[in-house]
């Protein structure tokens, strides 16, 4: 073709004239035994290379690794245990598992760090670098639930800092923060334990033992350590509290038989003191629950000392919330529960307040983290306030807390007419038992204004960045109002007033002369104690100065404008 390439124009030649190529034409020179000679040690030379070059550049593949398990049996080489750990399933209607075999060994181990959408996975083998060899002295497996600490995304399973271990003996450990104080804050906090390892818990005999080989400095010298749980360690409280005794025994010693076996960590508090106010309510036992059980995500198990049924029903939202299973009453259960963990009391900081601390608050958790939980558990609507000139129709709420008590505010009603003519939607309530239907009004509003102690504990259930005022009575009230409700409101990022009465607004003046000493000199009768302070400073009753209280109301209306 006249279009073809020159390189398909060209004319071939029969293949009978082609040349064969130089190298087929050599061998053809070659006896045929001495070519298959060559060839044999040709293919035996690649061979022995492959063979080399794979030893040499081998990879360890744990895809192989996964089904192999070393099983824990006496005759097995110690330092052994089974390396697949299933993490418990959390829909499960009950924390426990009936304990047909007393030997069985808890290998579920409670992953804290897991959010609540985590599925429920397989604790994956550890690198080979990680891994428990079969000859590793005995001592070295760990029953813990992890480092609280731990940045790792799952619970340490191999401790080889345990000190070496009997053969057939549990180590099991407990540690105690007791008598510890923060400068500036007259409260010694409770004692609370934490304790791991092989734990059986007794309500009937009010003891909890803890299986070791072993005697830790926290025992006396009968080997017990004795703890009433409750979260505030006022003298006069705590011979109410019911007393729980920690007992070291040797593993040969007649242990009492399990019969309840959990997978999840077990906490022990009493709810006597205080408990049945509030405020005392959330400070003793709700936020403490709180700091020290919120990161087991659901998966925990409760008992309850001092039980009041009332109590556990009221709160039983928020207990819920906090745990999967229902709560164990202490004082009248005749189980033995056998745990791998467990808290003898809670942790606590200061009164409606969580500051970060390495050892109590590892997880830095703060009273915006309660609130915002609170909202979760209870299902409170309303994360901000309102923003004034959003929507002109919308007027921000505000509600005044009734008392029929002490420390009622007198003019409560001309308190509100005021606040109306500022533009507020004002409501009148008292605070009521039933904490749902009151915690959604609280959340409803957008300014809660109460007399320092008759209700403004309620401030946790505000939207964030909500206004709070407190009016604080006559006598010296400024640490008091401070910090119990001035600064925690400031910790949950609520908008803060305060208004100081002075002398003429009290109704003190009714009751005592102008000489008086609770006009005199307060601190006075804040240095004659508790019961002095309660029967004539918090007995009084308030009557704002409508003219001098105004800017208070102007300023809460500042700061939703922000």
């Amino acid at each position: 073709m006249a279009s073809s390439s020159a390189a398909y124009a060209r004319n071939s030649k029969p293949i009978t004239e082609r040349k064969q190529p130089k190298i087929v034409k050599n061998l053809s020179k070659i006896e045929p035994r001495k070519l298959g000679v060559g060839l044999v040690a040709g293919c035996c030379l690649a061979l022995l290379t492959y063979i080399s070059l794979a030893k040499l550049f081998s990879i360890y593949s744990p895809v192989f690794d996964i089904s192999r398990t070393i099983s824990k049996s006496n005759s097995s080489p110690s330092g052994t245990l089974v390396e697949t750990v299933s993490i418990p399933n959390s829909n499960s209607s009950s924390s426990f598992s009936e304990e047909p075999d007393e030997s069985a060994t808890i290998n579920e181990l409670f992953d804290s760090k897991k959010t609540e959408d985590d599925p429920v996975l397989d604790i994956p083998v550890p690198k080979e670098t990680d891994r428990v060899k079969d000859n590793a002295p005995k001592g070295t497996q760990s029953t813990t639930l992890g480092d609280r600490n731990s940045k790792t995304d799952f619970p340490q399973l191999y401790d080889r800092n345990d000190k070496e271990t009997p053969k057939g003996q549990t180590e099991s450990k407990i540690a105690c923060d007791e008598n510890s104080k923060d400068e500036g804050f007259p409260y010694a906090r409770p004692t609370v334990c934490e304790m791991t390892g092989d734990l059986r818990i007794s309500p009937n005999e009010k003891s909890v033992y803890l299986v070791s080989s072993s005697q830790s400095t926290v025992f006396n010298q009968n080997g017990e350590k004795k703890v009433r749980p409750y979260a505030r360690k006022d003298d006069f409280l705590m011979p109410s509290v019911v007393e729980v005794t920690v007992k070291s025994v040797e593993p040969e010693s007649e242990l009492p038989k399990c019969t309840k076996r959990y997978h999840v960590p077990a906490v022990i508090f009493s709810v006597a003191g205080y408990t049945g106010n509030f405020f005392h309510d959330m400070t003793d036992v709700l936020i403490p629950l709180f700091l020290t059980t919120s990161h087991f995500k659901g998966e925990v198990q409760y008992f309850i000392t001092n039980f009041k049924p009332y109590w556990v029903h009221r709160y039983q939202p928020i207990l819920s919330k906090l745990s999967n299973y229902d709560v164990i009453n202490f004082d009248e259960d005749k189980e033995v529960h056998c745990f791998p963990q467990g808290f003898l009391g809670l942790i606590r900081d200061r009164d409606l307040i969580i500051y970060p601390n390495p050892t109590r608050n590892p997880r830095n958790y703060s009273m915006v983290d309660f609130t915002r939980f609170l909202r979760s558990a209870l299902s409170l609507k309303r994360d901000r306030p309102i923003i004034l000139g959003e929507s002109p129709k919308m007027k921000p709420r505000m509600l005044i807390i009734s008392r029929s008590g002490t420390r009622k505010l007198l003019n409560q009603k001309e308190v509100a007419a005021m606040a109306e003519d500022l533009g507020f939607d004002v409501i009148l309530k008292e605070a009521t038992p039933e904490l749902s239907s009151y915690a959604e009004l609280v959340n409803s509003c957008d300014v809660l204004l109460a007399v320092h102690g008759a209700g403004l504990t309620n401030q946790i259930f505000l939207p964030t960045e909500a206004v709070l005022v407190q009016i604080v009575p006559w006598g010296k009230m400024d640490w008091m109002a401070t910090n119990f409700y001035g600064q925690p409101a400031r910790d949950m990022k609520l908008r803060y007033v305060e208004y100081y009465i002075d002398k003429e607004e009290s109704t003190l003046m009714e009751k005592y002369p102008s000489d008086h000493i609770v006009f005199t000199d307060p601190m006075a009768i804040h240095a004659q104690g508790w019961a002095s302070l309660a029967e004539i400073i918090m007995k009084q009753d308030v009557r704002v100065n409508l003219t001098r209280f105004k800017p208070s109301l102007l300023q809460a209306l500042d700061f939703l404008q922000e």
